[in-house]
């Protein structure tokens, strides 16, 4: 059985951003976008060529973000910020409060 690996992901130290990540031997674009006015964290998944695929999720710590997408270009697995606040903050990713994470779906 081969064991699976989260994947942690860097949320960079800007309002808006673009990473280019490999989820699943797949590249992506993730955008994280904060709002100073709600105080709020969303991210969404484009191609390479900046197709969205899944746009404006609300990051919310210990929740399935991606749940309820269904596209087929969507990475299989699912986005996960796990924090012990209720609220992640505009720095809670750079001080170490929150981590953002990508785990793989287990394959049979």
């Amino acid at each position: 059985m081969q064991k699976i690996r989260n994947l942690i992901i860097e949320v960079p130290n800007f309002d808006e951003s673009f990473s280019r990540v490999v989820l699943d031997g797949r590249a992506y674009l993730l955008q994280f976008k904060y709002n100073h006015v709600a105080e709020r964290w969303r991210f969404g998944v484009y191609t390479l060529k900046q197709e969205p695929i899944a746009i404006g999720m609300a990051v919310v710590p210990q929740f399935p973000l991606n749940f309820q997408v269904v596209d087929d270009r969507m990475p299989n697995g699912l986005f996960v910020v796990f924090s012990n606040f209720e609220h992640i903050r505009r720095n809670d990713f750079v001080d170490g409060n929150a981590t953002f994470v990508y785990v793989p779906r287990a394959m049979d």
